[in-house]
């Protein structure tokens, strides 16, 4: 965050923001795998493809304001019981939060940072499909809202319980 002062009519105005601030410091790959158990011969079955997919969201506090989150992807697909492939991909980024109070940050990291994760784990998966000699993969977008939501709901849930 910088200061700057400007003049207005001889006098110094101070333009540094207030409030709340978030910015993306960094996208990345932070691991990819890709196996395919059975080729070459599933190569040669007629493609019908079975597809399951499971998403991961992990979080490290970095300092006080920035965040690592964690997207992971993992895609199997099956044609019939046969494996065709599986690819798992940990799509991460910093971010910085700064001004937030707890009860905002959480959310932020928990569905706001893996929704903007999610096109670039989505397109690393589709590359590697595709490297691996297999049609290309479609993937759905998510509600992370949504599953934030019954994450929160959850927790609730068990901490009742306890």
């Amino acid at each position: 965050m910088s200061s700057e002062k400007q003049a207005t009519n001889g006098q110094a105005k101070d333009t540094t923001q207030q409030g709340p601030q978030f910015a993306v410091q960094r996208i990345y790959v932070k691991d990819l795998s890709l196996e395919s158990p059975n080729a070459p011969e599933i190569f040669t079955k007629q493609w019908q493809p079975e597809l399951h997919m499971d998403l991961g969201t992990k979080t490290a506090k970095l300092n006080d304001d920035a965040h690592e989150v964690e997207l992971t992807v993992t895609v199997t697909v099956k044609v019939g019981e046969e494996t065709a492939f599986l690819v798992e991909a940990k799509q991460a980024g910093i971010f910085t939060l700064s001004g937030f109070d707890d009860e905002q940050v959480r959310p932020m990291l928990g569905s706001y940072c893996p929704n903007l994760l999610y096109p670039y784990a989505r397109q690393v998966v589709t590359d590697a499909v595709i490297k691996a000699g297999f049609p290309q993969l479609y993937l759905a977008p998510v509600n992370f809202d949504a599953l934030y939501e019954q994450h929160q709901k959850e927790l609730a849930a068990k901490a009742e319980e306890a």
